[in-house]
């Protein structure tokens, strides 16, 4: 039995052996492949997000939710190809190379588009979200590069940290949604109530469940892959500190659970780890989280009508109090966080980055505004077929 054994045991040994020389020849190109499928696998992730997430979050206005899935669908679909095709051509600085990477990025900028548009959802026609659009991703794509890759000379490339994008995508996208919203909206919208039902708001909650639940992948798509866990780790902590922080701070302030801090400022966590969210300890990033949570209720509690009276324009979603507060609250955090950190350089990050998107924002507005108002706000009717 002996040589029986021995008889099936070499040929597979040697199988083993020319299997793991293989293997030791492309070792590096199938590591690379490797990271490759998992970062792909963290894309699709962020894709959910994008269309499931932010889709179902902007359906909380009641008689406006098949008009914000139809708007989600097309900012994304030309927020990818644009964001591809302009970084392809080097307008703004060198392409990357990695396949991959194009696309996670192009996510990234079509995330800060969703915030923007959140803003002034309800009160843009179809085509005028399209528009939105196209105008949003260059001033985008501009900032990111004089931010994080040292363009015009303005900041030395690689010394701002902001890993999830707490400053170059939301408080960007918040910023300049704001400002296209100070010129975007007529006296009758400041007068018109954005109403809710029970159908809307659990939808809104469905969004902010599966924004909840990918946040790790959104934060760790770009992270070298021994960092990944960490990361993930940190993100989750922060999300559960802010989803307490909100209970807590919605009771204190309102007496009642509010529906509208629970679908948003739960997510504040995510929002403000993000530009430390591969640095942080756990610790650290659930007082991130804490801290975000808090001042992201308080800003939709307390803050929100007095900002909307003083700028007179409507913050339909209130991007200003999940994405824009918290997010400038984790690119500051940064500053106690990071080891080695130029702290004038993160707060030159912080300021240019906001006036970017002021200006910019600004301008998009004033040329959205030309191409003509909504009869009525906040309704599906005037341009989706409604069946009753």
């Amino acid at each position: 039995m002996t040589k029986y054994r021995w008889a099936v045991i070499l040929p597979l040994a040697l199988a083993v052996l020319v299997v793991s020389a293989a293997s030791w020849s492309v070792g590096a190109d199938s590591l690379e492949s490797v990271v490759d499928v998992q970062k792909y696998n963290r894309s699709i992730h962020i894709m959910a997000m994008l269309l499931v997430g932010f889709g179902f979050l902007m359906v909380f206005v009641k008689k406006y939710g098949r008009s914000a899935v139809t708007a989600t669908y097309l900012l994304v679909s030309v927020a990818l190809p644009l964001y591809i095709a302009i970084h392809s051509l080097g307008v703004f600085g060198e392409p990357v190379d990695v396949v991959i990477d194009k696309l996670i990025l192009a996510e990234f900028a079509a995330a800060a588009l969703l915030i923007c548009a959140g803003a002034v959802l309800g009160r843009l026609q179809m085509e005028q979200y399209v528009l939105l659009a196209i105008l949003f991703i260059p001033c985008y794509m501009l900032n990111e590069w004089i931010v994080l890759n040292g363009g015009l000379g303005v900041m030395t490339a690689g010394e701002f940290i902001d890993t999830g994008g707490s400053i170059i995508i939301h408080a960007f996208g918040a910023a300049f949604g704001v400002a296209v919203a100070m010129t975007m909206t007529t006296d009758s919208e400041l007068s018109t109530e954005i109403e809710s039902d029970f159908t809307s708001d659990r939808f809104s909650l469905l969004g902010s469940m599966v924004l909840w639940l990918f946040w790790p992948s959104f934060c760790a798509a770009l992270v070298p892959a021994e960092a990944v866990p960490a990361t993930a780790l940190n993100v989750v902590i922060s999300l559960c500190g802010a989803t307490i922080a909100t209970y807590l701070a919605s009771i204190a302030l309102r007496r009642k659970i509010s529906m509208v801090d629970i679908a948003n400022a739960t997510l504040a966590g995510g929002v403000a780890i993000g530009s430390t969210c591969d640095t942080a300890t756990p610790a650290v990033a659930f007082v991130i989280g804490i801290l975000a949570g808090t001042l992201s209720t308080y800003g939709f509690a307390v803050l929100q009508p007095k900002v909307e009276k003083m700028l007179k324009g409507i913050d339909t979603c209130g991007v200003q109090n999940l994405h824009g507060f918290p997010g400038i609250l984790g690119g500051a955090a940064a500053m106690f966080v990071v080891e080695g950190i130029a702290n004038h350089t993160q707060l030159m990050g912080i300021v240019v980055t906001l006036v970017v998107a002021l200006a910019t924002g600004f301008v998009t507005g004033k040329i959205l505004a030309t191409f003509g108002r909504r009869a009525e706000p906040y309704t599906d009717a005037e341009e989706i077929i409604v069946e009753d």
